[in-house]
């Protein structure tokens, strides 16, 4: 199971600064279900890049701190699959 990254407490934040629920965020993205912006906020999955540009203008933040989370959670997730797969041989 993924570990929840900062993008996905920012995520929470800032939706329930701007007051929204999350099934109202993902009626207006188009998802016909809350349980994809739930899965966001719990850091199980990130958001589609082009649904992140629409949660900057939903959400009033900058795309530069929304972007930059999403790297550094990648990057995060990367780097501990990496070193946990030293020492497992394939094949």
């Amino acid at each position: 199971m993924k570990k929840r990254g900062r993008l996905a407490g920012f995520l929470k934040e800032k939706r329930v600064a701007a007051g929204l629920t999350q099934s109202e965020v993902a009626r207006k993205l188009g998802y016909s279900s809350p349980q994809f912006v739930s899965n966001w906020e719990r850091g199980l999955a990130n958001p589609p890049v082009f649904v992140l540009r629409d949660l900057t203008k939903m959400y009033k933040v900058s795309a530069d701190s929304m972007f930059d989370l999403l790297v550094d959670d990648v990057k995060a997730e990367l780097h501990r699959e990496f070193y946990a797969s030293r020492g497992r041989r394939r094949g």
